[in-house]
């Protein structure tokens, strides 16, 4: 098993969901932060287009990672 890793069917502790949860509402944070950024340097005069792109790409994995958390803190129901 890689480290960090979680285990299959091996609940979160309290303390992990609560870190997860500080990490996904920091993540949200900087998503909108970034949303904000884009929006702004897409309505000025010269956009810098390396820039926007550079910008969206990280918006991108934000919003891979926060998905990520997201599946993490929902509870494992047996089928």
């Amino acid at each position: 098993m890689l480290a960090g890793a979680p285990a299959i069917n091996n609940p979160l502790t309290n303390d992990e969901i609560q870190s997860l949860r500080q990490q996904l509402d920091e993540l949200r944070l900087e998503h909108r932060d970034l949303d904000d950024v884009i929006t702004h340097l897409t309505h000025s005069a010269y956009p810098d287009q390396l820039q926007l792109r550079r910008l969206k790409k990280r918006k991108l994995r934000l919003k891979d990672l926060i998905q990520q958390i997201e599946s993490r803190l929902i509870p494992d129901i047996d089928a």
